[in-house]
């Protein structure tokens, strides 16, 4: 289960790395545009988007390693580790919630935006632009639940204190 996770931890971020290139470069391009009075609309739509895919991507990858949503101050506080451990699990369940309801409400967005047209290229639909949303709580709940089931193991074997 680890490995697969992980892969698909690696996944997203080759992702989300992938539509960061796509932004710089497109950002890029429409500085060269502009100095050589050249329009090219279109970059700023693909720019928005694809930095908005490739944050959200992150986002979502940054919560398997507890690099996104952390709260180091109260856990460094604790000095009993199976108290940790239960924070910890605390702190995923609330997370946990919030990517839920990511899921529920950037599907009903991108449901709702699904023919709605990019202005500057009217060949694409808004639809897919909004699925970063769910995608992002999706793969964040999976995290979350493997890492609170990790948590449990941990504090079942009485590796916690």
């Amino acid at each position: 289960m680890k490995k697969a996770i992980d892969a698909m931890q690696r996944v997203q971020i080759a992702v989300g790395g992938l539509l960061l290139l796509i932004f710089l470069t497109t950002v890029v391009y429409q500085i060269a545009c502009r100095y050589l009075g050249i329009a090219a609309m279109w970059t700023e739509d693909v720019s928005m988007y694809s930095f908005i895919w490739a944050v959200f991507m992150g986002a979502g990858a940054m919560v398997h390693s507890d690099a996104h949503f952390a709260f180091t101050s109260v856990l460094d506080a604790i000095q009993s580790e199976r108290k940790k451990a239960v924070l910890r699990i605390f702190i995923k369940i609330v997370v946990l919630v919030f990517c839920v309801l990511m899921v529920i409400y950037g599907y009903k967005a991108a449901k709702q935006f699904w023919n709605f047209r990019w202005i500057n290229i009217p060949a694409m639909k808004r639809g897919p632009t909004w699925l970063c949303i769910p995608i992002c709580g999706a793969t964040a709940s999976v995290y979350l639940i493997y890492g609170i089931f990790e948590q449990i193991k941990l504090l079942i074997k009485g590796g916690a204190d």
